[in-house]
């Protein structure tokens, strides 16, 4: 299973949100670059940036961060926060990165993510933030109605090549992932999802692996990273140390 590092990019610096509030933030470095190279040096296959001014702008903020992380280092990186438009994809890949999230967009226009999905075939990722099992979009602040599960399916169908899945009352509190809902929620498709928000212990990865089985190929790790409840060392050799268990 993989254990992706967050970078969440606000104002220029590396910062960690408590509940997805853009006033209620951490900085952990200066420098998103300085955060990238650090996990790097840890061991991360993968990157999980996200744009946060950009999600909550409806269009790419970050751009210079983002191309120095992809330039840099050698490794994949996944970028999510207002890439709500084909020009913005189109960016976004042109700096060099692996595959976009999209959130906000795969909600309100299926018909641009089946348009999208077509266009860059396994780059397009759909980004499904819920609380209480309920979709939410624009960085956060706008609640809907939908099922977390219902938008999974149509996503999928749609041409999505995985889901990021977050549980918003767990993102930033440590609390632990809610994994029964990331269960139900694998489960509605067929396609790899990855677990984001809460990630507390080692306990909650070794949680995360037993649904391995299910479709959950990946969690991503934020504030528990960068508190020092364990290190991505720790997380990788958990992910890594046998076959999980149903």
């Amino acid at each position: 299973m993989l254990i992706i590092p967050a970078i969440d990019i606000k104002d220029g610096k590396c910062v960690r949100l408590y509940q997805g509030e853009m006033d209620k933030d951490t900085t952990y470095y200066e420098s998103p670059l300085e955060a990238a190279r650090h996990w790097v040096e840890e061991g991360a296959g993968l990157l999980h940036v996200v744009d946060l001014n950009g999600a909550v702008e409806g269009h790419p903020v970050h751009k210079q961060e983002v191309a120095a992380i992809c330039m840099g280092f050698g490794v994949p990186v996944e970028l999510g926060g207002g890439l709500r438009s084909l020009e913005a994809i189109e960016e976004a890949l042109a700096l060099g990165v692996e595959r976009v999230v999209l959130g906000t967009a795969a909600y309100e226009d299926p018909e641009f993510l089946r348009a999208v999905c077509g266009r860059f075939p396994g780059k397009i990722v759909a980004g499904i933030d819920a609380r209480e099992g309920r979709v939410a979009i624009k960085g956060w602040k706008e609640g809907t109605s939908m099922d977390a599960a219902e938008l999974a399916e149509r996503c999928e169908k749609d041409g999505a090549s995985r889901i990021i899945y977050t549980d918003i009352s767990r993102d930033g509190t440590s609390l632990g992932v809610n994994v029964e809902e990331t269960l139900c929620l694998a489960r509605a498709v067929k396609i790899p999802v990855i677990a984001s928000g809460g990630v507390s212990s080692l306990d909650d990865i070794r949680r995360l692996k037993a649904l391995e089985n299910d479709g959950v190929e990946g969690v991503i790790v934020g504030r528990a990273l960068y508190s020092g409840a364990f290190t991505l060392r720790e997380a990788i050799e958990v992910a890594t140390e046998g076959p999980s268990v149903n």
